[in-house]
């Protein structure tokens, strides 16, 4: 499949680029700085930012589906709900359906699935970055897109294990859970439509 790929460089989406590569998908991704991509057969890098819609527009460009790892940083200006708000504009204007969206647990209807500690966290040094994530999802389920939200526990830079507990009960509660893990679960719902319009947890 040919992916159009926004977050790129971040340790979630870096994840994601290496394992859809290694998949045999072709990935187009945004990156405001290329240099942080190192070439790679079946990669094409857009230079741009995720708020600039016509560069949006060229990175969805022919995409057989789009994946959305946009973060922040505490202490900078959330992207999450505008730069998706711009990457739904671009796959309505182009037909694109398929998308896949990397949140948080924690976000919606997973608040109860972790612990006090964690809240309190959020709500002293995430609150914005959580808030920002909210809107995302809003926008994301109100779209016309065949979407799929993953909500990872806590992110680690551990390997990939496959050993990580996925899906839609809210018996699954927010875990220590490798980049890499989160990464092999996204790439897997390019070719599985079981959660579509769903919004799993992987932990």
């Amino acid at each position: 499949m040919r992916i159009a790929l926004f977050g790129a460089t971040g340790g979630t989406g870096t994840q994601v680029l290496e394992q859809a590569l290694a998949a045999g998908h072709s990935v187009q991704a945004l990156a405001r700085d290329p240099g942080k991509l190192a070439p790679h057969e079946g990669l094409n890098v857009i230079q741009g930012d995720v708020l600039d819609q016509a560069a949006t527009d060229a990175c969805v460009q022919g995409a057989d589906a789009v994946i959305c790892v946009l973060g922040t940083k505490p202490g900078n200006e959330p992207v999450e709900a505008a730069g998706t708000e711009r990457i739904l504009a671009a796959m309505d204007k182009q037909g694109v359906r398929r998308l896949i969206a990397v949140s948080s647990m924690g976000v919606g209807d997973s608040i109860d699935q972790i612990n006090l500690a964690f809240r309190v966290i959020m709500n002293l040094t995430l609150k914005r970055i959580m808030q920002a994530k909210e809107a995302q999802e809003r926008l994301i389920m109100a779209s016309a897109t065949d979407w799929t939200i993953v909500r990872p526990g806590g992110l680690t830079d551990g390997p990939l294990t496959g050993a990580y507990a996925a899906g839609t009960d809210k018996s699954i509660k927010a875990k220590r859970v490798s980049r890499a893990d989160v990464a092999d679960f996204v790439v897997k719902q390019l070719t599985d439509d079981r959660y579509i319009r769903q919004a799993p947890a992987v932990s």
